[in-house]
């Protein structure tokens, strides 16, 4: 067999190749299916950090309201607020999460509050005389402001994306005034008159 014929039967191998249509949608399947794959699992992770960002969120308010709510708070009452973020943060696990309350107080004419009582659960409390930065619409008030500060963080392991991310550590917190008084009482401490 010559080089001409050669070359003539493998054009005419190509030729016949390209009119065969029958596994046209099982290659192209193929070549889709890993992109398929990685959205839905893509999605499925996202929508699970998003549920649970948005209930670290909720817990975080909704510690740092209940807390607002009393003049004076004891160290039961204060162990029930942080144990109802399990029912908050529900059907996720909390046993890993760590929920902080602090009060704060900015003195008149401030930039920076100073942590007057903190109480925490799965988490270490604020150092109690430490500084703080406050947000800039609380800063030089003319006249002195206590704050409550509650803060959530909820270590998040995606189930299937862990060995890309790695556990990632989600963190929220809020302020809120005090609403039945200027100040809340708590471990020791009693509120100015």
């Amino acid at each position: 067999m010559s080089f001409a014929g050669s070359t003539r039967n493998f054009c005419g191998h190509l030729r016949r190749f390209a009119r065969h249509r029958e596994g046209v949608s099982a290659v192209e399947f193929a070549i889709v299916l890993p992109f398929m794959l990685l959205m839905y699992v893509g999605g499925v992770e996202l929508a699970d950090g998003l549920s649970i960002r948005f209930k670290v969120t909720e817990t975080a308010r909704t510690i740092t309201d209940l807390a607002s709510q009393y003049p004076s708070i004891d160290a039961e009452t204060m162990s029930g607020i942080l144990a109802l973020s399990s029912q908050v943060v529900a059907p996720y696990p909390a046993a890993s999460m760590a929920m902080t309350l602090s009060q704060v107080e900015i003195p008149a004419n401030a930039t920076e509050g100073t942590i007057i009582w903190s109480a925490s659960l799965n988490g270490t409390a604020r150092t109690v005389g430490a500084s703080m930065a406050v947000p800039t619409n609380l800063q030089n008030q003319s006249s002195a402001v206590y704050l409550m500060f509650g803060e959530v963080t909820y270590p998040y392991t995606p189930g299937l994306g862990y060995v890309i991310t790695g556990t990632v550590n989600i963190y929220e917190s809020t302020y809120f005034y005090p609403r039945l008084t200027n100040c809340v009482s708590y471990s020791g401490y009693t509120c100015p008159n």
